[in-house]
């Protein structure tokens, strides 16, 4: 797979290899700031990997609540910031949404830089009608086994760099949809389900989700908000995050690699019930 440029700097440094000292070439995972703007209203900034920005974005307005669908997306264009002179702004025109920028703005701060107490995240997400993922979808633990040798397999800005969290999209037959690589994993998600939004392709009703880090609330809650039934770590969950995953129904999955993973929440779309009559001890 190919590297996006954009998402890596290169630079010169110097390694110390056992005494032996020298001067080489190193790849770096990009990191600037991308500004979303509604409008005249600039609604967030954050750190992100360059590349797919408009997925970021859209993606951004999905799983946050701003918008229910791509039917609310007038225009979304990425535009060359006035200060960097690089495109690091996404314009956003929407239609039949009615939001309080102000009141978007503070939410967005408190919740990434103090938080808020667990009962009130969960009761916020339960607030915004989310459906339950669907139940009848299932994966057979073998193919979810071999989902994160082909992840890591695809990284293609990871390999070079080593300092990027991956998302990765899969159907039941294992075969990977998309990928996307971003410094922050959260970025990763949505510009997967921002992809998913702009292609048409909601909601990702039959599809695994695997995250290349641990799978915290935000990412369950981005999941959820895509319609996603599965979402696998190869790290650990938080414990909010499974809260919210088994009251809303979602297949929570860590520690996933080699032949072995921990079902947290919603284990019968990924563990087959056992047959009636099958001896479970020797007798």
């Amino acid at each position: 797979m190919r590297t996006p440029e954009q998402s890596v700097d290169v630079t010169q440094v110097t390694e110390w290899d056992e005494g032996s000292v020298r001067s080489v070439q190193d790849s770096l995972a990009a990191e600037e700031p991308l500004e979303v703007r509604i409008g005249e209203s600039p609604l967030t900034v954050t750190m992100r990997t360059p590349g797919h920005d408009r997925e970021l974005a859209a993606g951004f307005l999905l799983t946050e609540g701003i918008i229910e669908s791509a039917d609310q997306i007038a225009e979304i264009r990425s535009e060359q910031s006035s200060t960097s002179g690089r495109n690091n702004v996404v314009q956003v025109e929407l239609r039949d949404v009615v939001f309080d920028s102000d009141d978007l703005r503070r939410n967005f701060f408190a919740a990434s830089s103090c938080g808020i107490c667990g009962k009130a995240s969960i009761d916020a997400i339960r607030r915004r009608g989310l459906r339950r993922p669907d139940p009848d979808f299932r994966i057979d633990p073998e193919i979810l086994c071999g989902l994160p040798e082909i992840l890591r397999s695809d990284q293609a800005v990871f390999s070079r760099t080593g300092g990027l969290h991956a998302a990765a999209l899969f159907d039941a037959s294992g075969k990977m949809i998309v990928l996307r690589e971003d410094i922050g994993r959260h970025n990763a998600v949505d510009k997967i389900v921002g992809w998913a939004l702009l292609e048409g392709h909601l909601p990702l009703s039959r599809h695994v989700l695997l995250v290349s880090g641990r799978g915290g609330f935000e990412i369950a809650q981005k999941a959820l908000a895509g319609g996603i039934p599965v979402l696998a770590s190869v790290s650990a969950p938080s414990s909010l995050a499974v809260k919210l995953a088994r009251e809303l129904g979602l297949t929570l999955v860590g520690f996933l690699r080699g032949r072995r993973f921990v079902v947290y929440a919603g284990e019968f779309r990924c563990i087959p019930a056992e047959k009636p009559g099958k001896p479970t001890s020797e007798s």
